[in-house]
């Protein structure tokens, strides 16, 4: 069978398809989706089709939680291969060692993303899992963060009695998560100096990669050191070491691991400059991740930092609105535009000019520009040398850090 990634709409690839996936936020009127019913095609959606393909595998390990996963599933995978285990892979971003975000190797190891919205992960058949954290998010669907937590605790009972479970004892959703499967359990922390695995003496360099040593059950690991920026990459790798030293993986390939890996894609991605100033990229779309991309943006150094932030889904904003303007104060300067609505439609009475002014009323210094073109000129007109602009957003924000980067 041919696999096919389409952009925009083209029917006429579409019936020559055996086999269509779509993902959950595809709504049910779309031309392709329907000419493919209409053509007697079999379409699946994405997290079926995913639980399906991981029953293939006797030793399928997802790595779920409300922030990290791309990053911790892009580590444990570069681990796996270096150890020489062979894995497959399927990582929500691209990711240069593998020039995509997919592998496929020889062993019976699937490593992949277990995402949470729409409790997609519940279709999934793990080996193992990592819980990261659990946050109030996707409230578009689960509500509150009742049901979310519900959702995770469903996934991890999932875990067969002979499975592992790698779980945050940082975080107040996820450090009694434990109590809901009968496999191994083990936890990763650094606060927390009772959980399994914790890192202690941590120490950034000047562009914020930090080194640390981990202890196993109260004695000392081994040190490690990371080339990607922030504390919240150190909870990451830490989740990491703990499911690999489970797996045997040796902490020479560990360490080599992490030394290659620079980031995903659009994770505090370093895009360019443009006349002394740094250009940065990233994902960032809820308030906690925004907090740690700040923190890891300031351990490097820099003049002043420039934020355009991207608001993504209205339902999101509504109901983050005092949270957002918190987690954006970290920067020196906040260009805020437009919300990028995705799937939704803005029945939420919320746009981003709120956001602006919330963040006035708090005494930072806010700008409201819709129009991206707009944008660059204002940047260019305003940053200097050794200055760090950063487009923030899981929507086409992006396209701010190209522009900016053109001749």
């Amino acid at each position: 069978m041919e696999s096919m990634l389409l952009f925009g709409s083209d029917l006429n690839k579409i019936k020559n398809a055996d086999l269509v996936v779509y993902t959950a936020a595809i709504k049910k009127d779309d031309v392709e989706l329907l000419e493919a019913k209409k053509l007697g095609i079999e379409t699946c959606e994405r997290a079926v089709f995913l639980g399906k393909l991981t029953r293939a595998f006797k030793e399928t390990i997802g790595i779920s939680g409300t922030h990290g996963k791309t990053t911790t599933t892009s580590l444990i995978s570069l681990c796996f291969i270096k150890a020489g285990f062979d894995p497959n892979v399927q990582v929500g971003a691209i990711l240069d060692q593998l020039n995509g975000n997919y592998r496929i190797g020889e062993s019976e190891y699937l490593i992949l993303e277990a995402c949470e919205y729409v409790e997609s992960f519940l279709h999934f058949h793990p080996k193992a899992e990592i819980i990261l954290n659990i946050d109030n998010d996707h409230l578009d669907y689960f509500g509150n963060i009742d049901n979310i937590k519900k959702a995770f605790s469903n996934y991890v009972k999932l875990l067969p009695e002979d499975g592992l479970l790698v779980y945050n004892g940082d975080d107040a959703n996820s450090k009694d998560i434990n109590k809901f499967s009968k496999a191994k359990c083990v936890s990763f922390g650094i606060k927390n100096t009772e959980a399994n695995y914790v890192s202690k003496n941590i120490e950034f360099d000047k562009n914020g990669y930090a080194s640390f040593d981990v202890y196993k059950n109260g004695t000392f690991f081994d040190t490690f050191k990371l080339s990607i920026s922030g504390m919240h990459n150190v909870l990451n790798a830490t989740a990491c070491i703990a499911l690999c030293d489970n797996y045997n993986v040796p902490n020479e390939a560990i360490k080599e691991a992490f030394l290659s890996f620079k980031g995903a894609h659009r994770r505090l991605e370093y895009k360019g400059e443009f006349e002394g100033v740094a250009v940065f990229d990233d994902y960032a779309h809820h308030p906690t991740e925004i907090r740690a991309t700040a923190d890891s943006l300031n351990r490097k150094i820099f003049n002043e930092s420039w934020v355009v932030f991207e608001p993504h889904t209205y339902s999101r904003l509504k109901n983050l609105l005092e949270e957002f303007a918190d987690s954006l104060i970290g920067f020196d300067h906040v260009i805020i535009t437009d919300v990028y609505a995705a799937r939704e439609k803005n029945t939420f009475k919320v746009s981003a000019k709120d956001l602006v002014d919330k963040l006035i009323e708090q005494g930072k210094s806010a700008q409201y520009i819709t129009d991206f073109e707009n944008i660059v000129s204002f940047l260019k007109r305003s940053t200097k040398k050794d200055d760090i602009v950063l487009t923030l957003g899981a929507g086409i924000v992006t396209e701010i850090s190209d522009m900016l980067l053109k001749d």
